[in-house]
């Protein structure tokens, strides 16, 4: 099809009319004419059957009042013709064809725009993406996993407060309500989430996870929201989906969210109450159904009082605040989560693990501030280190003994360096920690790690 079509002024024989118009009405793409004022003139039957609106109600109409973005006020306006994708915010839908200019002799006196209906096939695309997408995240999120100490399936435990928690935690999952889940690094607050979306009716749907304070801020927008192909240097061929799209319909964790910046607050506020945002680079607006479950150690309330976390999205969020308390006020469920520990690591060395007294005796009266995950290293360390079933004091990562204990000299490992350098270490990442408010990039900068290098350490001394 030529870029110009020539229309004459002399009328057509009454037959001829009528024999155009039935041609263009049996026409199955939508085919539209409008004159240079964008007044609208024309529209064949396929307008109505399937863009749903009576052809009699835009005839008259301006396309510029009705549709201000559409492409062939563009095509007027530059005289350059157009094909491809176009989307239409009067209606909601995408559309593929072309459109050209119409002359009568030299004079330019309008265009034709010939279009159909493809929002379908868009869909069908995006739902192909999503499932593509959260293929790559589970595969990659299994990859990570196999690499990973065992960690629980469920929570292990007799105390009362652990059990209330639990219980509405099992009322919330029935809902679709958002929740909040307090808590201090590694007591389990991954674990809940979990837990919550798989008694869930997104059960069958994915549970996509964020770890907001391991993203750098600059990366951060694109992770959660996506790009259009070329938004940026570096951005991947024909863009990527964000992890909230990746999570359309089912549960999107959004772990530390206390250490998200206030820009990415206020967008993250937009998502909960819209269901929408738009991808970096683009203008779309593209619509989500997520479930949202955010998790956080830091004090939020306090965040609001400074100035660091808005309290508008603390109001969002603290819909069901969940509390999972710190291990040391659980005394009673640290030997019964040991013993489930132990049956774990004794599968993998190939023999049966016991607690001596002794030990028994150091874990009762440490603090545990890493909680459960810090319990959890402390016995793969020993499982490893332990050549007989009954792991003893001497078995314990160095820096978890009291130093009034006479095990501690260590009579069969005078220079213990690894151990000693370990405790050392552990120390000044968590004084670090402290003295920043647990601020994690300036912890690491202060310590002068590398950002793989601060976390692989969290990891190894069991601090979320």
């Amino acid at each position: 099809m030529s870029a110009t079509h020539a229309v004459t002024t002399s009328d057509f024989p009454r037959w001829d009319r009528e024999l155009l118009f039935e041609i263009l009405n049996n026409i199955h793409d939508v085919v539209l004419v409008i004159d240079t004022d964008t007044t609208i003139v024309y529209a064949n039957e396929a307008y109505a059957r399937i863009l749903g609106v009576p052809v009699a109600k835009v005839l008259g109409r301006r396309l510029d009042k009705i549709e201000p973005k559409a492409a062939a006020i563009n095509v007027l306006r530059t005289g350059n013709s157009q094909k491809g994708e176009d989307y239409l915010d009067s209606l909601g839908i995408n559309v593929i064809g072309s459109v050209f200019l119409l002359y009568n002799g030299k004079k330019k006196i309008g265009c034709i725009s010939i279009f159909k209906n493809i929002t379908e096939v868009v869909e069908l695309n995006r739902e192909l993406q999503q499932t593509k997408g959260v293929a790559d995240y589970l595969k990659e999120q299994l990859e990570q996993w196999e690499q990973l100490p065992l960690s629980f399936k469920e929570y292990v435990g007799q105390n009362s407060q652990l059990k209330e928690t639990l219980v509405l935690a099992a009322k919330v999952a029935r809902t679709n309500s958002t929740v909040l889940i307090l808590g201090e690094s590694g007591v389990g607050k991954e674990v809940l989430a979990r837990a919550i979306h798989y008694s869930s009716r997104r059960k069958d749907m994915p549970m996509i996870k964020v770890n907001c304070a391991a993203i750098p801020e600059n990366l951060l927008e694109s992770e959660l929201f996506g790009y259009e192909d070329g938004a940026f240097t570096g951005a991947k061929k024909g863009g990527k989906l964000g992890k909230f799209e990746l999570a359309h319909s089912g549960t999107i964790f959004l772990d530390e969210i206390g250490d998200m910046s206030l820009t990415m607050q206020a967008k993250l506020l937009r998502v909960l109450q819209e269901k929408e945002f738009e991808r970096v680079g683009g203008t779309k607006t593209v619509k989500v159904d997520i479930r949202v479950i955010a998790a956080t150690n830091r004090d939020l309330e306090s965040m609001i009082e400074k100035g660091t976390f808005r309290r508008d999205l603390y109001y969002r969020l603290n819909i069901v605040p969940l509390n999972l308390t710190p291990l040391r006020e659980r005394k009673d469920d640290i030997l019964v989560l040991a013993k489930t520990f132990l049956v774990q690591f004794s599968r993998e060395v190939g023999h049966e693990l016991t607690l001596s007294s002794q030990v028994a005796r150091v874990f009762q009266e440490y603090n545990w501030p890493g909680n459960i995950r810090e319990l959890q290293n402390v016995l793969e360390h020993a499982s490893i280190v332990c050549s007989s079933m009954s792991i003893e004091i001497q078995h314990l990562p160095a820096y978890i003994i009291p130093t009034n204990d006479n095990q501690v000299r260590f009579k069969d490992k005078p220079y213990a360096v690894k151990e000693i350098v370990a405790r050392v270490e552990k120390e000044l990442i968590l004084s670090a920690l402290d003295t920043y408010n647990n601020n994690r990039t300036k912890a690491m900068k202060a310590l002068g790690f590398s950002r793989r290098v601060f976390y692989d350490k969290l990891h190894r001394y069991g601090i979320e």
